[in-house]
């Protein structure tokens, strides 16, 4: 694709503690797995030239625009790397605080955490279809 119509391609990844072998291990997973996100200063461009190649892509894969609400917040959480790095945290009076990593400052987008899982979903955006996404919170201490 030209210089004008495209500016980057990349996937989002995020990291997350997996157990096996009897000790936990950090893993890179992909935050939308299907999903790869392009980057343009001219979307008509864009659009024409994927239209080009359509033919030689697979039918049925949607070019879809983000939410600029959704794009400002995953770009504030994965920065330039486009990773979201593993949080950790603390709940205390069933309140979640984020002492370190990404998820500082952002606590009211999270909706569920899975203690045991290690990980935390979150709310992109308060637009009418909102989505979510995974990213790795340890929670170290609890206390009531």
């Amino acid at each position: 694709m030209s210089e004008t119509a495209l500016m980057d391609a990349f996937i989002l990844t995020y990291d997350r503690m997996i157990r096996y072998r009897g000790t936990w291990h950090m893993e890179r997973k992909l935050i939308f797995p299907a999903s790869v996100f392009l980057e343009s200063e001219n979307e008509e461009i864009l659009r024409a030239e994927l239209n080009q190649r359509r033919s030689a892509a697979r039918q049925g894969q949607a070019v879809l625009r983000m939410d600029p609400e959704e794009e400002q917040f995953l770009r504030s959480l994965c920065g330039r790397k486009k990773h979201i790095e593993m949080s950790r945290g603390v709940i205390r009076k069933g309140i979640t605080q984020v002492t370190e990593g990404p998820l500082m400052g952002v606590e009211a987008q999270i909706c569920k955490i899975d203690r045991h899982k290690r990980l935390a979903r979150l709310c992109t955006s308060k637009s009418q279809n909102p989505r979510y996404i995974p990213a790795g919170l340890e929670i170290v201490e609890k206390s009531i």
